[in-house]
């Protein structure tokens, strides 16, 4: 069964900025696209950032590009979500999930199976 936990989030001023993990295990990264996802109360789980298995094709959601970047680190078996300018509506608790595909990844959470228990990122004054 395949395993990802999620850390690094917390509570941020406006501004600030935070570095989420997700290691993942019983699984390589040269097979599996992975994408960060977020879920605010009341609201949908949407799709953040995604990195491709074969070429590390990264994708970002328009909320967050230019602020967010994600990245991986095969060896350590761990992607990486930096989030930079931080505000208000990012907070929520950030999940990384597991996709079995050589394709380009997509930001769509149901093309993903495996999931991380997920992180909280407030962000608040």
């Amino acid at each position: 069964q395949l395993q990802l936990v999620e850390s690094g989030g917390g509570l941020v001023q406006p501004g600030g900025s935070l570095r989420l993990s997700c290691v993942v295990s019983k699984f390589t990264l040269d097979y599996y696209a992975i994408g960060w996802f977020r879920q605010a109360p009341g609201k949908e789980r949407e799709g953040v950032s995604c990195i491709s298995s074969d070429d590390g094709s990264t994708y970002y959601a328009d909320s967050v590009k230019d602020r967010f970047t994600i990245s991986r680190d095969k060896a350590k078996n761990t992607v990486y979500l930096q989030m930079n300018s931080l505000k208000p509506e990012d907070t929520a608790v950030y999940y990384c999930a597991a996709e079995n595909t050589f394709r380009l990844c997509v930001l769509s959470p149901y093309d993903y199976n495996d999931w991380g228990q997920g992180t909280q990122v407030t962000v608040s004054s």
